[in-house]
């Protein structure tokens, strides 16, 4: 297999495992608190890309200015991020989730726009306008009734579309650090730091109590977060991107969501409404539009900073 194919093979293989994460995010929600999910998964995560890290020899020193950064990443893009979306997950379904996750670029392009002054341009806007319009059919699932808002899944997806912008927030924030540092190096670091922020919350809420509750399915479900969502997928996707230029590797982002509903529906018995199903559409269409020209200019300048933060 040449280098390139196996690229796009590790790029949809990150994709797919993503997609089946929210799946396994809820499965292990119906046994342990939020927090006990996240320890434990990334435990596991930091330990696989430390693994990473010392195989591709890119590690190096650190001032304490990056650090201090770094902190900070770790605090946004796994303390919070996480946080946001497990959240979500208990109480809406694990499909609508990963529809509105998919805005991320979305919310990138207009952080971009006001604080790294990119431009924003027609299509973008078009996009801006018809991606938002399929997170609303999402959300209220075609019923315009006030009484949409009073139901647990609906705040469930506010918090899902909450995680998204925090993501977005992440990506702008983590160009800088992109520059300066391998990617596996900073996501290791990144993830080692949001895993220590939330040690001292699971051990506060009694977390380690419930580990002894935990089923062979729910291991089997933190297993796969952590190895594989948390580890091997950041791992694939970043060495499909050092191979295929972002335009290329971004396309690869879209396969999530469908990828979930099709594990939600064998796993959770999870139904798809119409209305939720064309939203999701439309929300991919938006965000193909938001991001066309932004992946096609950093495929001609090759900028770092152009490369997507990969999210699950």
């Amino acid at each position: 297999m040449s280098s390139t194919a196996s690229a796009y093979v590790k790029a949809f293989l990150a994709a797919v495992i993503w997609g089946a994460s929210f799946v396994a995010t809820k499965t292990a929600l119906r046994e342990v608190s939020p927090f006990t999910v996240l320890a434990l998964r990334f435990g596991m995560g930091v330990i696989v890309l430390s693994f990473a890290v010392w195989r591709l020899k890119v590690f190096r020193s650190v001032t304490p200015h990056e650090l201090l950064w770094l902190a900070l990443l770790g605090a946004i893009g796994i303390l919070t991020h996480q946080a946001l979306q497990v959240s979500g997950l208990a109480v809406t379904a694990a499909t609508s989730v990963a529809w509105l996750v998919t805005l991320t670029p979305v919310f990138t392009a207009i952080l971009a726009w006001l604080f790294l002054h990119e431009t924003f341009g027609a299509f973008k806007i078009l996009g801006l306008v018809i991606a938002f319009a399929g997170a609303f059919a999402v959300i209220t699932q075609g019923v315009l009734s006030l009484d949409v808002l009073r139901l647990p899944s609906t705040a469930g997806d506010f918090l899902a579309l909450a995680s998204s912008l925090n993501w977005a927030i992440f990506s702008v924030a983590s160009k800088p650090m992109l520059r300066r540092m391998h990617p596996t190096l900073m996501v290791t670091l990144v993830m080692a730091f949001g895993w220590l922020m939330v040690l001292p919350v699971f051990v506060g809420a009694q977390g380690l109590s419930e580990i002894s509750r935990l089923s062979l399915t729910g291991w089997a479900a933190i297993g796969f977060l952590g190895l594989c969502a948390s580890g091997f997928a950041y791992i694939f996707w970043y060495d499909a991107l050092a191979r295929l230029d972002a335009a290329q590797t971004v396309a690869f982002l879209y396969v999530e969501p469908l990828v979930t509903l099709v594990v939600a529906a064998i796993v959770l018995n999870e139904t798809l409404t119409p209305v939720a199903f064309i939203g999701g559409l439309t929300i991919l269409l938006g965000v193909y539009l938001v991001n066309r020209s932004s992946t096609r200019r950093a495929t001609v300048s090759d900028e770092p900073s152009g490369i997507p933060v990969a999210s699950d």
